[in-house]
């Protein structure tokens, strides 16, 4: 229900599960869960961490110590099927968006094509109405095997950005633990929060309910429920890391959560499907009423953070002067000092 001064939304949050380390396939699955999202109405679709093309869940059981050739067949069978934005491979879900005029936030492998081209980060992206990506935010740290796939990302993309369902940010799974990274996006008055994420559990559902009481925000705890019967044939080593089809590799537990903690959908458990809700952002303003925790209800008389957006540069070439060229830069002599005088 909307407030008296605001107006509702539909948002939906997709629990599906892609084809894991196919990137085109997996795509053909997005653009699948979008059109039916909004042909229910929704305005905000999300998708969950690492969506394109699909979360690694294999290194949670296999080592490369274990298996060298098998970790590396995986890796680079996830190389070449990572989301180069560069090279627009997202092309065909911006267009879609811009064809409904709608709001998606999706989970990606990014590959980094500035430096080495070897390097992957695990990259929250949204797209706005216009196709355009309007953010992408790369995760600050990497869980424990996480680390042999993805490198750190920055604050780059922490931020919160105007959407028309409102102020959208989000952070990626256990960056929903970080509580600097939480109180950055709270101060930049977000109203609408996405956690886009691999875990799921009672745990992890009391965190999507804390962080709505916590920052008075909406929240969409945006979760991908797998199956072992969802894992493509064409996997390498799949007989031999998922030999029982009907084993849960994620229940999923997708939920929805106002800004007053209140579980509005979900969780959906054990299921794939699409979550519904209808939002209304000015409900999350009017609830800082009681509590802001980045405003009146903060001490910055006390506390105080920095944030340092700054993107670091691997490496900077300097390109030498065309041939033949005979401009020669020479560094400037100092004048020779003076003798001092001989005194007797």
């Amino acid at each position: 229900m909307a407030s008296p001064n605001g107006t509702s939304h539909r948002v939906a949050v997709v629990q599906q599960p892609p084809v894991l380390l196919d990137r085109e396939a997996s795509l053909g699955r997005a653009l699948a869960s979008l059109d039916e999202a909004v042909g229910n109405g929704a305005e905000l679709v999300t998708f969950p961490e690492t969506y394109l093309p699909g979360y690694p869940e294999y290194i949670w059981g296999l080592r490369p110590g274990d298996d060298f050739h098998l970790a590396n067949e995986l890796h680079a069978r996830l190389l070449a099927n990572a989301v180069d934005l560069d090279a627009d491979d997202l092309r065909p879900l911006q267009e879609a968006v811009r064809r409904h005029g709608s709001v998606v936030v999706i989970g990606i492998h990014e590959r980094d094509a500035a430096y080495s081209r070897a390097t992957l980060y695990n990259t929250l992206v949204t797209i706005g109405p216009d196709g355009e990506i309007l953010n992408r935010h790369r995760k600050l740290v990497p869980t424990n095997p996480e680390r042999m796939v993805w490198a750190p990302g920055d604050a780059f993309g922490l931020r919160v950005i105007d959407t028309p369902v409102g102020r959208l940010g989000g952070l990626i799974c256990w960056e929903n633990y970080m509580p600097l990274a939480r109180f950055s996006l709270y101060a930049q008055g977000i109203q609408v929060y996405v956690a886009a994420t691999w875990d799921e559990g009672d745990v992890w559902l009391a965190t999507m309910r804390h962080i709505a009481a916590e920052g008075r925000c909406w929240v969409l705890g945006s979760g991908c429920s797998m199956q072992a019967r969802d894992i493509p044939d064409s996997l390498p080593g799949r007989d031999r890391l998922y030999p029982d089809p009907d084993k849960w590799l994620n229940p999923g537990d997708s939920v929805i959560v106002d800004p007053g903690g209140a579980v509005v959908a979900g969780p959906l458990h054990e299921a794939h499907g699409i979550l519904y809700a209808d939002i209304d952002p000015a409900r999350a303003d009017a609830a800082h009423y009681t509590l802001d925790a980045a405003g009146h209800y903060n001490r910055p008389d006390i506390f105080s953070l920095t944030v340092r957006r700054s993107r670091g540069t691997q490496v900077t070439f300097e390109e030498a002067p065309p041939k033949g060229s005979l401009s020669v830069d020479v560094p400037e002599r100092p004048a020779p000092e003076k003798s001092a005088p001989i005194s007797e």
